[in-house]
Formats: structure tokens, sequence, C-alpha cells
């Protein structure tokens, strides 16, 4: 079981508003809107997007590495390993 199954649908209700926020920011380049405001509304979006990869991560440590980590220390290990690399990814991006 994922570590936001709880939360699951949270998560796609803000993910539906970010691919709207998406398909407005297509139209506004098609509609030559200013660049400004083209870019503002990229900025919404990518924070929008690092909010969700923000309650994922902490989804996933309080349930995966968590569960894993009660599991053996090898496993715990593991997953902070891979939890490690998963925000080193976030945080690169």
């Amino acid at each position: 079981m994922a570590g936001y199954s709880g939360t699951k649908e949270d998560y796609m209700r803000r993910l539906r508003r970010i691919e709207g926020q998406v398909r407005g920011i297509s139209r506004m380049v098609s509609e030559d809107t200013y660049c400004i405001d083209v870019l503002t509304q990229i900025s919404a979006v990518t924070k929008a997007l690092q909010s969700v990869g923000i309650g994922l991560v902490e989804d996933h440590l309080g349930h995966c590495v968590v569960n894993a980590a009660k599991s053996s220390d090898e496993e715990g290990a593991a997953k902070v390993s891979e939890a490690t690399e998963a925000i080193a990814r976030l945080v690169r991006s």
C-alpha cells in the first residue's frame, strides 16, 4: 500500500487543479499574453507541484520508511537511502 493512500483523493484534486493551470498557461501563450503574466503562472504551478512533492515525501517517510524500519534495520536503511535520493531529485528540480 502506498504511503499516500489515505490522502489519494486530496492529491488527485490538487493534481487536477495543476493540470488546469498548465492548460491555462498554454492558452495564455497561444493568445500572446504578456510574458510576466505567463511567468507568474508558471511560478504558481511550480510551487503547487513542489507542495505535492513535499506532501508525498512526508507520507513516504511517515508510512513506508517507518514500516521498513520496524521490519528490519536493513530495510529501514534502504528506505532512508531511497527517500534521500528522491529528496535530492526534488531539490535539484
